[in-house]
């Protein structure tokens, strides 16, 4: 990124007032100026002219004067044990009240304390500003703030936060190994070409059952688009609520077994069709594997529901309410009009639009149609997690949470109010992707998420939660500060925009509280350091990949010098599976894509030297024989038994480390130029390798024997 010109000061103090960032500091402690062009462009997205030096001026009156039009602020967070006060604006001199309606019920008063504002004039009546003390003592949970004075009061969420997020019992003050996996990819002779949550269970009792695991990370499971094309890749969803119907197993579902014989013998011919992969036989094929799961779903759901089973469906529906139906909606409304919302007829652009009532009763058959499939799928995640429980897992499955939605999709359509318009979000260079990255995702506007007290948000978690132990909250720098990118930019021409972590954070804590569950939060890539320092204290993990880890002298960390509060793993998705990785296959790979802003062979010098420093610590630690460090196979099990001699709380082996596949998920800054999100789990051959064959494979348990988790004898 070049350097530019320091900007005008009104404009500095007006990006100060939203949380753009005007400078930062690169991951080679660099400090980089961010462009005017950059700065007014986000501003814009937030619903402020900055184009002239008066527009910018009359901007920072209004944000100035805004709060004083307000009787209580839009949201109050707390931290239990903390507390803090809170104003209330009233007509100047008037007597002021202020209370708490708590969510369990009953009312707590506040106490009104002195703190002198100066009173303003705003739209002509001079206002003063009470303040008033919430106590440290409040509840955990969602209350109401009600203040006012006399017959004006005003309103607004009142959020108790945990002072921090303490481990679940079975996962605190031990070591939890896990495996770590790409569902989709992890299949089995029963699933449609596509690994489904059957499936999840299964790979879940059989880690736990054969070698004691405590838990499964699966990559995120939002839903996709409803119709072909669908998106590969998982974090890149339409919407992060709720699930993808991709990975239902139709014949577990309790109507499958109401089917007729002809309807049966058409969803055989669905089945045999979806388990085809790609051309090549080394691809999945998620369009082929939905077209024809979609077509043997619609089948089953015309199966009539017993009353017990009709009285679960509704109870569901009023459950997860408006939201659910603004995704049904905009499922059947793609069905007719297309995948991209921005080209439908205006008058169904939003949820508000004017004929969608109109559009909901006459496709009120398919809305519910992708209700049930919601309904389904909660049930299927509810068996997932209790066949891990029941194998004896502390923790069962742990979500992962994607950063963003596809602009495109149901989120973007039914939020257009709380997502920023032309702006994506990203990263910004740094070693492995040095030309920055653009995710293509609209991010939430930190000011009205506030304006609704989080409620999209806090929707969002409490639904993933339901059926887990865990939850990965992936690129979790995101709840504090995310790189926003103008449209028309490039990823490395945007610039950070701050968010509200302490409200976003402890809301995150109090929902994983109530479920029982951890955070993990990835918090890998350009960390301030006072980040990592904040999430440990408020009782969420970090995220240690052995590549990355390295002491203050530059060298490989040694084991105690990993984190405790972390989940720890040689690798990760955006990285080649180790077998891959000590190819060189994430040097030569980018090479031929053209993503390498060094030539390739200073890139593989330097990665051959950092291999040499890894093999040397393996060695001295004793996990390596230098006699076979050559040998990729011993180097790939001394980095998983090097992992074990850490402290970390949480550690992971992917099931393509299991299996010896050497080709990576994903090459972060590529689109369609690489097959992202399309490999099944396959062996060192690149041979598709089913879940009932995992025991077969001499490889798999010698990889999690080194990780810890020995073949248990029957």
């Amino acid at each position: 990124m070049a350097t530019h010109d320091p900007l005008a000061s009104d404009l500095v103090d007006l990006a100060q007032v939203y949380g753009v960032a005007t400078e930062y500091w690169d991951q080679a402690g660099e400090l980089k100026l961010v462009s005017e062009a950059t700065v007014v462009a986000v501003l814009a997205a937030l619903g402020v002219d900055a184009g002239t030096p008066e527009s910018r001026a009359a901007a920072l009156a209004e944000a100035d004067e805004r709060p004083w039009r307000l009787i209580v602020p839009p949201v109050f967070v707390t931290r239990h044990g903390v507390g803090g006060y809170t104003w209330v604006h009233v007509p100047h001199g008037a007597p002021a009240f202020a209370y708490v309606e708590l969510e369990t019920g009953g009312r707590w008063e506040l106490a009104q304390f002195d703190r002198y504002v100066a009173p303003r004039v705003v739209d002509g009546l001079l206002t003063g500003e009470a303040s008033f003390i919430v106590p440290g003592d409040l509840p955990v949970g969602y209350h109401q703030l009600v203040a006012g004075s006399h017959d004006a009061q005003g309103t607004a969420p009142l959020i108790v936060t945990p002072y921090r997020l303490e481990l679940p019992v079975g996962v605190a003050g031990h070591v939890n190994v896990g495996i770590q996996a790409q569902l989709y990819a992890v299949r089995s002779a029963q699933s449609w070409g596509i690994g489904d949550l059957v499936d999840l269970g299964d790979l879940a009792m059989w880690a736990a059952t054969r070698h004691g695991a405590q838990y499964v990370l699966v990559n995120p499971l939002h839903a996709a688009e409803p119709v072909v094309p669908v998106e590969n890749s998982p974090y890149l969803p339409s919407t992060k609520r709720f699930a993808n119907p991709l990975y239902l197993r139709v014949e577990a579902i309790p109507e499958f077994g109401g089917v007729g014989a002809s309807a049966r013998t058409k969803i055989e011919s669905y089945a045999a069709k979806a388990k085809i992969l790609d051309d090549d036989g080394l691809l999945l094929n998620r369009d082929r594997a939905w077209e024809n799961k979609k077509a043997a779903l619609e089948l089953v759901y015309q199966v009539p529901l017993t009353w017990g089973r009709k009285l679960a469906f509704d109870t569901y529906r009023t459950r997860e309410g408006v939201g659910l139906t603004n995704f049904a909606t905009w499922c059947a409304l793609v069905e007719v009009y297309g995948s991209d919302w921005h080209e439908w007829p205006r008058s169904l652009r939003s949820p508000q639009g004017p004929d969608i009532p109109r559009a909901r009763e006459a496709l009120a058959d398919r809305i519910k149609f992708y209700e049930w499939l919601q309904w389904q799928l909660d049930q299927q995640l509810a068996h997932a997690q209790l066949a891990a429980e029941s194998a004896g897992m502390t923790s069962g499955i742990v979500h992962d949470l994607a950063v963003g939605v596809h602009p495109d999709g149901a989120d973007a359509w039914s939020m257009q109010d709380v997502l920023a318009q032309g702006i994506s979000v990203g990263a910004p260079p740094d070693m492995y992707n040095q030309l920055g990255q653009d995710w293509s995702q609209p991010p939430f506007r930190p000011d009205r998420l506030a304006e609704l007290g989080f409620a999209p948000y806090r929707d969002m978690l409490r639904t993933i939660l339901r059926h887990g132990g865990g939850i990965r909250v992936d690129h979790v720098l995101g709840l504090f500060r995310l790189w926003w990118i103008p449209e028309g930019m490039n990823a490395d021409q945007g610039t950070y925009v701050k968010f509200d972590h302490d409200a976003l954070v402890g809301i995150a804590c109090l929902e994983a509280q109530r479920a029982g569950a951890f955070l993990v939060g990835e918090d890998l890539g350009t960390v301030e350091p006072w980040v990592q320092e904040y999430l440990a204290d408020r009782g969420v993990l970090g995220t240690t990949i052995l590549w990355f880890e390295a002491n203050d002298e530059g060298e490989p960390a040694r084991p105690d010098e990993f984190r405790t509060s972390a989940m720890a793993s040689v690798t990760t998705h955006d990285l080649p599976p180790t077998m891959g990785y000590l190819a060189g296959i994430h040097v030569t790979l980018r090479n031929e894509l053209g993503l390498l802003s060094v030539p390739l062979e200073q890139e593989a010098a330097e990665f051959a030297e950092a291999l040499g420093e890894w093999k040397r610590r393996l060695i001295e630690y004793g996990v390596l024989d230098a006699a076979q460090s050559a040998d990729p196979r011993e180097v790939m099990l001394a980095l998983h038994r090097y992992v074990r001699l850490t402290p970390s709380l949480l550690q992971g082996v992917s099931v393509a480390d299991m299996t010896g596949q050497t080709r990576p998920q994903n090459q972060p800054g590529t689109n369609r130029e690489y097959p992202n999100w399309c490999i099944p789990t396959s062996d060192a051959a690149n041979k598709p390798i089913l879940l009932e064959q995992f025991d077969d494979l001499a490889l798999v348990g010698e990889v999690l024997e080194a990780a810890g988790l020995p073949r248990r004898i029957p």
